[in-house]
């Protein structure tokens, strides 16, 4: 145990500040200034060593955080990144993205702040990156089977890093030019900047792992040809199927998938050559009134770049009511809470309108201008229209974040055949095989759309699978089995 009167001693949860508002808009850098290593003792010391860490219930990773909680208190930093990395990959992700189910199942939680977990791991892996502790961990051995890894996102990145510490020769295969998937290109640079990603595939590709970016699998490569060459695959490309929004006026010019607005951003920050005359990418929101229809995390991500790019005026939409502000009721410790968030997006400017429902795009020479929309309220289950709120808003930009329904079908999975399931993911046994033999799934290709903390573990689960399937038996660890995501 840390500190056994620390929660007593510090009793509010601590985070590092953000910086001001008006600097940060000026520039796409992260947003969080430094925190000191005494404030991160101080709040690792609140960590009571529970007789039962409910905080391993709440992380998919299984995390061992209350003993990287006592070792950082006691200052043994080295001895916490190998404790870290003994379940997670990379902490550099999850410490700045993942929406941390573990302080929401935080015992201390019920009737204090949690013990402020994310802000520990992602200092750990940080310091351990700055004092050169991470390292490349080459196999022992070399098995001389292949594995080709299809997606370089979380999921695929996992399953590759721990397939090649196992000693098979693996190649990630990513059909954009850069690896990282989602990451690269679908979270701003202000969320995490993408010299995160590099310095970790540096260390992969040290340990042996090969990338191939740009490259289509089941069109560059043949299926036939993948499985020739491979001796076994997993297919890790996510669900990048975005949900639409089919009312009248959808087809005119000015709206825009959240997933074709944001990677244009990230190109910029890359060094891409892609801006035009006036120097701007090809979708901006500079000089324009953007409306964001979906207010989850993708909505936020859209928000922040508008606001960077200089939008002249930002609308949120979220059909759902507006969340209390205290964990409510229908979701209790230890499960992750419904309540009001603001995230530094939000924190920036726009405003959120909760219970709306888009009914009709509008427009003028193909272009457009507006959108109606009205309130709604939820009765026995269904979205009801609330009479006498129709309204107009006026909208250069419109930018749907609604989510994802799933992977895309046609393509590699149709190629493929293998099975899906009743809601159109790719099926799995509890080895994460599919109904192809010699073919795994992990991520959100089979899970659904889901957080990254559940890829990176259903990538290190079906490298597991992939191990006991090429050698008989595996020492790589599991511990989850594949369930599909929970309805939000």
């Amino acid at each position: 145990m840390a500190d056994p009167r620390g929660f007593l001693k510090h009793t509010s949860k601590e985070l590092p500040s953000r910086r001001p508002v008006p600097l940060r808009l000026k520039d796409w850098k992260e947003v969080y200034e430094d925190f000191s290593h005494d404030k991160l003792q101080d709040q690792a010391s609140r960590c009571m060593d529970c007789g039962i860490p409910f905080c391993h219930n709440g992380c998919p990773l299984g995390n061992l955080i209350p003993e990287w909680n006592d070792l950082v208190y006691k200052d043994r930093w080295r001895d916490a990144i190998e404790r870290l990395h003994a379940t997670n990959n990379f902490p550099e992700f999850t410490g700045r993205l993942c929406p941390a189910p573990c302080e929401a199942s935080c015992v201390l939680g019920i009737n204090q702040d949690p013990v402020t977990i994310k802000q520990v791991e992602v200092e750990i892996i940080d310091n351990a990156f700055d004092q050169g502790w991470v390292v490349p961990k080459m196999p022992d051995v070399q098995t001389g089977k292949k594995v080709a890894v299809v997606g370089s996102g979380p999921a695929g990145l996992a399953a590759a890093q721990q397939l090649t510490r196992a000693g098979h020769t693996v190649t990630v295969f990513e059909r954009a030019d850069r690896i990282g998937g989602l990451l690269r290109y679908g979270i701003p640079e202000f969320k995490m900047e993408k010299r995160h990603i590099d310095r970790r595939l540096e260390q992969m590709a040290a340990e042996g792992t090969q990338f191939r970016p740009g490259v289509n699998v089941g069109v560059d490569i043949t299926v036939a040809q993948l499985r020739l060459n491979y001796d076994a695959v997993v297919l890790a490309g996510g669900a990048t199927a975005w949900r639409d929004l089919p009312i009248p006026g959808r087809e005119l010019d000015g709206i825009h998938q959240a997933m074709e607005f944001l990677p244009w951003a990230n190109r910029v920050q890359l060094g891409d050559d892609v801006l035009d005359e006036n120097g701007q990418p090809p979708i901006t929101a500079k000089d324009k009134h953007v409306i964001i229809i979906g207010g989850g995390d993708t909505g936020a991500d859209c928000l922040g770049t508008s606001h960077r790019q200089g939008a002249a005026s930002i609308h949120q939409f979220e059909i759902m009511p507006r969340p209390p502000e205290t964990r409510a009721d229908s979701t209790p410790w230890p499960t992750y809470p419904l309540m009001f968030r603001v995230s530094s997006a939000h924190e920036e400017g726009g405003e959120r309108v909760f219970s709306v429902n888009t009914e009709e795009f509008i427009g003028e020479n193909g272009r457009v201008t507006g959108l109606r929309a009205h309130e709604v309220k939820m009765n026995a289950g269904k979205f009801e229209k609330v009479e006498g709120t129709d309204f107009e808003l006026r909208a250069d930009l419109v930018l749907l974040a609604m989510g994802f329904v799933g992977p895309e079908k046609e393509g590699l999975l149709t190629k493929l055949g293998v099975e899906l399931t009743d809601r159109g993911n790719v099926s799995r046994d509890n080895n994460f095989q599919t109904s192809v033999p010699g073919v795994f799934v992990a991520g959100d290709m089979g899970r659904g759309q889901s957080l990254i903390v559940w890829a990176i573990a259903e990538g290190r689960a079906a490298a597991a699978g992939v191990d006991r399937y090429l050698m008989g038996k595996t020492a790589l660890p599991a511990v989850i089995k594949p369930t599909a995501a929970p309805q939000r």
